[in-house]
């Protein structure tokens, strides 16, 4: 028979990894859209374009910030873990819709 104690361990340390590696990727994410808007900004292209570049890997690294902000709260779901989720959810959605309306709002 399977000991619990073991695959809940188990299951916290994969989790955990998965969490840093959705964070590695929201700041790689950040990182390169910086890279790319400078060089948009390089050649000379447009602060609207440069601006819907940035937006669009921003975007991105939120996407991966609440993944692994979800991950982490399914380890350990305490009341005050739920309740910084939740505001953390609330807060990167409102800012993803918003950055999304500006980001469709420089495309036409």
């Amino acid at each position: 028979m399977f000991d619990l104690h073991f695959l809940r361990e188990l299951l916290g340390e994969g989790v955990q990894f998965l969490q840093l590696l959705l964070e590695t990727f929201s700041v790689i994410c950040v990182v390169i859209g910086l890279g790319n808007t400078l060089i948009v900004l390089g050649r000379l292209k447009g602060e609207s374009v440069a601006r819907y570049c940035f937006g669009r890997w921003l975007a991105m690294a939120l996407e991966f910030q609440l993944a692994a902000d979800i991950l982490a709260t399914t380890v350990d779901p305490d009341l005050d873990s739920l309740i910084k989720l939740g505001i953390i959810a609330v807060i990167r959605t409102f800012l993803n819709y918003f950055l999304a309306k500006e980001l469709e709002h420089q495309t036409k």
